[in-house]
C-alpha cells in the first residue's frame, strides 16, 4: 500500500474511533471508580471506551449505560461506589457475589429510571434505605438472601409499577408496612404480583388493610418470621392469589371461613402456628393441589369432606386432632402423600384401591386396629405407634420410610469415559466444566420427588429459557431433589456449556440473570432463586470491531505491538528477577538437603510477614481465637479485605521445607463449600502460617457444648451431618488423587454464618495414591476417642478410618457429649443403652435433652443405625461417605414430616 495513502487511512480511522468512543464522560468516570475500587472484575475492562470496547457486563444505548450485568462474576467490594451515578441505568445484577459486602446508599435514589434491580445471594448489609421509594420506573426488586436489617421501607409502596418484591432470607424485623396519613405502604402495591418476605423477623400482626379486591397478587408468602395476631379475612377477597404460605409463624384463632373463596390457590400452608377452633373448610378451594395444616390446635373433628378433592396431591394434617376412622375414599388416584400422623384416628383402615402404587401415606403415632388390605396393597405406609403394630411386629407397614429420590436427571446413557481436570460428562457425553449452583423453590404443588415427570418439566423449561435468551448451553444435568428444614425444594444444577469447554464470564453472568429473573413459567412450581457455586472461566470473550478497521489500522498496530513487546520483554525480564528475589521458596533446598520445585498452588496466594503481622496487630492477644498443640490462630484482615484465620505454627511444630511444600499443594486443591478453604500462606523469617477462610460460628463441639451460644435442635443437626458428610465424600471421592483427613472430629468442624459445615484442619491428612492397595501404611495418629481401632491395631489407613470417625461425630450429634465421658467410650454407652430395650430408640437414656422427646425426632431410628454402622468394629462392614451422604438425606426426608412447631420457628 502507497505509504501516503496509508498515512490517510490511519489519520481517518483515528478519527472515527475518536468519533465512535462515545461513552458519556460521567458514564466513564463511575465505571473508572467501580474498576479502581471493586475486585475480580472482568479482564477486558480496559481502555476509555466501554461503550465501543464491550466491557463484559455492560450494556450501552447510544452514549449511555443502561445495564449493567456482573451476576456471578465473584466481584468483591466494601462499597458500591458511584453506580448510582450511572443515571440512565434500567438493569442492574450483582446477584451471586457474596464478596459483595456493601451498604445499600440513599443515593440509589439517583437510579430514576431503573427497571429492575437484582442483589439475590449477596453480602449486602445494614438497612434497606426509604429512598428506594424513589425508584418510580421499577418493577423488579430482587433483595433475597442478603443481610439487611431494620424495618420494610414503607415507601416501597410508591412503587406503583412493581410487579416483584422478594425480601426473602434476611434479617428484616419489625410489622408489615401499610399506607396512613404520613407515609405509604405494601397495601398501595395493587398491580403487584409477589410479596416473598419469609425467613426474616417480621412481627405484629398481617394487617386486614393489606389486602383488597383490586390487588393482582399471585404469591403471598410470609413464612418463618414472627407474625402474630389472626389471619385477616380480608385475605379471601384476593381473587388472584395462587400461592399462600403463612406458616412458622404465631397466629392464633380461628382460620377465616372466606378462605374457601380463595378458588385460584393451589398451594396454602398454615402450618406451625397456634390457630384454634375448628380445622377450616376448604371444599370451594377447587384448584388446592397441596395443603400443609400441621402442628395447630383445632378443635377434635371428623375427616372433612373437602379431604376427597379431586385436585389435591398432598395433604399434611400432622397434630391436628383428627379423629374416628379414615374413610376409603380420601385415597384418590391422583393423591401422592398423605400425612395425618400424631392425631387421634382409630378404627380399621381402608386405603381402597384407588390409590396411586407410589402414595406415600404416614398414620403414625394413632390408634388404628386394623387395615383391611393387609396382605394385598402396593403403597409407601407407616403405622408405626398404633395399636395394630404391636411390640415386636414385623408388618413392613409398621416402619416404612421414604424411598430415596433418584439420582438425576437425564438418566446418563453416555458410554464409560474419563474426564481431567474439572471436567465432568455431559447427559450429552461431552467432557466440559459445568456451571453449577443450586436452585430453591418456595413452593411447589407436588411430594413425589421420584417422579421423573416434575424432574422432565423443569428441565424443559430452564432449556428453553436459555435458547430464547441465546445462552451458549449444551445441556442441563438435575440432581439431588430434596426437602430443606424450611419446605423448601432444592435440586442441584450442573449446565455445560456448548461449543467451548468453559463458559465465558459474561455467559455464566447471564445465566444467573436468566434465572434469578425468572421471567418464565414453570409448570408445578412456584418462585425460585439461585446460588451459584464459584466458577472460574478459562473461557476469552472475543471481540471484533469489523475487519476494515483492522485492515485500516493494521501497519500501525503491527509497528505498536513490536514495540510493546520488546518493552514487555524487558519488563517481564526485571519482574521475573525480582520475583525471583521476593519468592518465599527461593532459599529452599540451600543446604542441599531440602531441595524442592516453587510449589504448585491452585488459587492460593503467598502472604508476607509483614501483612500478616500488620493485619493481626503484630499478633496480639485480642486478635488470637484459637490454640493448640501446633500453635495459635489469629483473626485478621488481609489488604485485599478477606477476614481470615492465620494458623502460625510454634517452632517445635515446624515442618521441612518440603512437608510444608507438599501440604499448601495439598490444601490448595481442595475446593468443595463445605471443606474450608485456604486463602494464602507465609513462608519468611522462619515463619510457617496458613491463611484460611473465617469461619465465624466456631467449632461444632463449642455449638454441642453452648459455648457459642448457639442452640441446635434436631433439625440443624441434620444438617451439619450432611453438611460435613458432603465435605468428606469430596475428599474420598472426587479430590485427585484422594484424600484420608485422618483428624475427623466435632473440633475439626466448623459452622459458617449461616450454620453451613465446613470440614477443617488437615494437618494429619494423607493421600491416598496406590489405588491397588487402597490403604496407606503410616505411623498411627489422631485423636483419641474418634480413632479407627483397626487402623491402630494394623496402622494401614484407609478411608473407612475417617467413616469411623465420623461415626464418632454422628453420635456427638445425638448425644452433646465428648467421645470420652466419665471414663466412658460413646460407643460402649450407645450400644449398651440399645441393647438394654432392644430398640435403636434406646439411646433416649443419653440423648441430649435439649433435643426434647425422642418422639418428636424424625428419622431418629435411621440415624442411629447410621452412626452404629459407621463405627463397626471392621472398616469392610462400614458404609461409604457417599453412601453416608445419601442416607442422612433420605434421613432429613423424615425429619422434615415430622417437624414441630419449636424447631421450626428456631431453626
Amino acid at each position: 500500500m502507497n505509504p501516503r495513502i496509508r498515512l490517510c487511512l490511519i489519520v481517518f480511522w483515528c478519527q472515527v474511533m475518536v468519533i465512535t468512543a462515545v461513552t458519556d464522560p460521567n458514564d466513564l468516570a463511575v465505571l473508572n471508580a467501580v474498576k479502581s475500587g471493586w475486585q475480580n472484575l472482568p479482564t477486558n475492562w480496559k481502555g476509555s471506551d466501554p461503550c465501543g470496547s464491550n466491557w463484559e457486563g455492560i450494556n450501552c444505548t447510544n452514549t449511555r449505560v443502561t445495564a449493567l450485568v456482573l451476576a456471578g462474576m465473584g466481584v468483591a467490594t466494601d462499597d458500591i461506589g458511584d453506580i448510582p451515578s450511572l443515571s440512565m441505568l434500567q438493569y442492574l445484577d450483582l446477584s451471586n457475589n457474596n464478596g459483595i459486602k456493601a451498604i445499600l446508599p440513599s443515593s440509589i435514589q439517583n437510579l430514576k429510571n431503573i427497571t429492575t434491580l437484582i442483589l439475590v445471594g449477596c453480602s449486602f448489609r445494614g438497612p434497606i434505605p426509604d429512598s428506594i421509594g424513589s425508584l418510580k420506573q421499577l418493577v423488579f426488586l430482587g433483595l433475597n438472601n442478603n443481610s439487611f436489617i431494620g424495618p420494610i421501607p414503607p415507601s416501597i409502596g410508591n412503587l406503583t409499577k412493581l410487579l416483584w418484591l422478594d425480601l426473602t432470607y434476611n434479617q428484616l424485623s419489625g410489622p408489615i408496612p401499610i399506607s396512613n396519613d404520613t407515609a405509604s405502604g405494601l397495601d398501595n402495591l395493587v398491580n403487584a404480583q409477589h410479596f416473598h418476605l419469609a425467613n426474616n423477623q417480621l412481627s405484629g400482626p398481617i394487617p386486614p388493610e393489606l389486602f383488597s379486591v383490586n390487588m393482582s397478587l399471585i404469591h403471598f408468602l410470609v413464612n418463618n418470621n414472627q407474625l402474630s395476631g389472626t389471619i385477616p379475612a380480608s385475605i379471601g377477597t384476593v381473587q388472584t392469589l395462587e400461592v399462600v404460605r403463612l406458616d412458622s409463624n404465631s397466629l392464633t384463632k380461628v382460620v377465616p371461613q372466606n378462605l374457601t373463596n380463595l378458588q385460584t390457590v393451589s398451594v396454602l400452608y398454615l402450618s406451625n402456628n397456634q390457630l384454634t377452633g375448628p380445622v377450616p373448610d376448604l371444599s370451594g378451594m377447587n384448584s388446592l393441589l397441596y395443603v400443609d395444616m400441621s402442628n395447630n390446635s383445632f378443635d377434635n373433628s371428623d375427616i372433612l369432606t373437602w379431604f376427597t378433592l379431586p385436585s389435591l396431591t398432598t395433604l399434611l394434617m400432622e397434630m391436628t386432632q383428627l379423629q374416628g376412622e379414615i374413610p376409603s375414599n380420601v385415597f384418590q388416584p391422583q393423591l401422592e402423600k398423605l400425612v395425618l400422623s400424631n392425631n387421634l384416628l382409630n378404627g380399621t383402615l381402608d386405603v381402597g384401591n384407588n390409590y396411586k402404587s407410589d402414595l406415600i401415606v404416614d398414620l403414625t403415632n394413632n390408634s388404628i386396629t386394623n387395615f383391611t388390605q393387609n396382605f394385598g396393597y402396593n403403597l409407601s405406609l407407616n403405622l408405626d405407634n398404633n395399636p395394630i403394630c404391636k411390640a415386636g411386629s414385623t408388618e413392613r407397614y409398621c416402619a416404612t420410610g421414604k424411598p430415596n429420590p433418584p439420582t438425576g436427571f437425564p438418566s446418563n446413557t453416555c458410554p464409560p469415559a474419563h474426564c481431567g481436570s474439572n471436567k465432568v460428562l455431559s447427559p450429552n457425553c461431552k467432557c466440559t466444566c459445568p456451571y453449577t449452583g443450586t436452585i430453591y423453590f418456595l413452593s411447589y404443588s407436588f411430594s413425589n420427588l421420584d417422579n421423573t415427570t416434575y424432574y422432565a418439566t423443569l428441565h424443559d423449561a430452564l432449556i428453553s429459557a436459555f435458547r430464547f435468551n441465546q445462552l451458549p448451553v449444551d445441556s442441563i444435568y438435575i440432581s439431588n431433589a430434596i426437602l430443606d428444614e424450611y419446605n423448601y425444594l432444592q435440586y442441584r444444577l450442573h449446565i455445560f456449556p456448548s461449543s467451548e469447554d468453559y463458559f465465558t464470564r459474561s455467559a455464566v453472568s447471564s445465566i444467573g440473570t436468566v434465572i434469578n429473573r425468572q421471567n418464565f413459567s414453570i409448570p408445578y412450581y412456584g418462585p425460585l432463586f439461585f446460588l451459584d457455586d464459584s466458577y472460574l472461566s478459562t473461557g476469552k470473550k472475543s471481540s471484533n470491531h469489523g475487519n476494515v478497521v483492522g485492515v485500516a489500522v493494521g501497519g500501525f498496530v503491527i509497528l505498536f505491538l513490536i514495540v510493546s513487546a520488546i518493552t514487555y520483554a524487558i519488563y517481564q525480564k526485571r519482574k521475573a528477577s525480582k520475583a525471583k528475589q521476593n519468592s518465599p521458596f527461593e532459599s529452599w533446598g540451600a543446604n542441599g538437603s531440602d531441595a524442592g520445585s516453587v510449589p504448585q498452588l491452585k488459587g492460593t496466594r503467598w502472604c508476607t510477614f509483614e501483612e500478616l503481622k500488620r493485619c493481626t496487630n503484630n499478633f496480639s492477644e485480642e486478635n488470637m481465637i484459637g490454640t493448640g498443640g501446633y500453635g495459635q490462630v489469629y483473626k485478621g484482615t488481609l489488604d485485599t479485605g478477606h477476614v481470615v484465620a492465620i494458623k502460625r505454627a510454634q517452632q517445635r511444630s515446624l515442618q521441612g521445607a518440603q512437608e510444608f511444600k507438599t501440604e499448601i499443594e495439598l490444601l490448595s486443591r481442595i475446593h468443595h463449600k463445605n471443606v474450608v478453604s485456604l486463602v494464602g500462606f507465609c513462608y519468611e523469617h522462619g515463619e510457617q502460617m496458613l491463611v484460611y477462610e473465617y469461619i465465624s460460628n466456631g467449632t461444632l463441639k463449642d455449638n454441642l457444648t453452648g459455648k457459642a451460644g448457639m442452640k441446635l435442635n434436631w433439625m440443624k443437626r441434620l444438617k451439619v451431618a450432611l453438611d460435613s458428610a458432603k465435605g468428606v465424600t469430596y475428599l474420598h471421592e472426587l479430590a485427585n488423587p484422594p484424600i484420608i483427613h485422618r483428624d475427623i472430629k466435632s473440633n475439626n468442624i466448623l459452622l459458617d454464618e449461616h450454620m453451613n459445615a465446613k470440614v477443617a484442619d488437615f494437618g494429619l491428612s494423607k493421600l491416598l495414591g496406590d489405588e491397588s492397595k487402597g490403604y496407606v501404611s503410616t505411623q498411627v495418629k489422631g485423636t483419641l476417642g474418634y480413632m479407627d481401632p483397626e487402623y491402630y491395631m494394623t496402622q494401614q489407613l484407609t478411608e473407612k478410618s475417617d467413616v469411623y470417625s465420623f461415626g464418632i461425630v454422628l453420635l456427638e450429634l445425638l448425644t452433646s457429649r465428648s467421645p470420652i465421658h466419665k471414663g466412658k467410650y460413646i460407643v460402649r454407652e450407645v450400644k449398651e443403652a440399645i441393647d438394654k430395650s432392644g430398640d435403636p430408640n434406646g439411646i433416649y437414656t443419653i440423648l441430649d435433652p435439649s433435643l426434647g422427646s425422642f418422639q418428636t425426632l424424625g428419622g431418629l431410628t435411621k440415624f442411629v443405625n447410621l452412626a452404629m454402622s459407621c463405627v463397626q468394629d471392621s472398616g469392610s462392614d462400614r458404609p461409604k461417605m457417599g453412601d453416608v451422604v445419601r442416607e442422612i438425606e433420605s434421613i432429613i426426608d423424615l425429619a422434615v414430616l415430622s417437624l414441630d412447631v419449636e424447631s421450626s420457628l428456631t431453626f
